[in-house]
């Protein structure tokens, strides 16, 4: 089993897991993140890349692989996604090479699952 579908596979059975709970305060947090990256103002699109910005200078591995799926899922270019990563490292710094890094690769193993499709 690849990276990219361990990671599919474990969010989404802890997500259920974490909803199955029923909690008022986190099934609204979680209703409310979902909302935010809905078309407005902005594009799905360009939220997620906004999404994938911030989780790279707040160098969080599970949404920067999340916004990343999310971004290719939703037509996002690599240039496009390359610009982010570029724009992150110049905000948060060296810190975020070794997320930049795990990025590349997920970004890697995504269009490879693409061409084999």
């Amino acid at each position: 089993m690849s990276g990219l579908n361990e990671f599919r596979e474990n969010r989404e059975r802890m997500n259920k897991r974490i909803l199955d709970q029923k909690s008022l305060v986190t099934n609204r947090f979680f209703s409310l993140d979902t909302k935010t990256y809905e078309p407005g103002a902005l594009d799905s699109k360009v939220k997620e890349l906004a999404g994938l910005a911030a989780s790279m200078v707040l160098r969080c591995d599970d949404c920067i692989a999340y916004h990343t799926i999310r971004c290719k899922e939703l037509g996002c270019t690599n240039a496009e996604i390359w610009e982010v990563y570029e724009v992150s490292l110049i905000v948060g710094g060296s810190i975020v090479i070794p997320h930049m890094r795990r990025a590349v690769s997920l970004l890697d193993e995504l269009d490879a699952q693409t061409a084999r499709e």
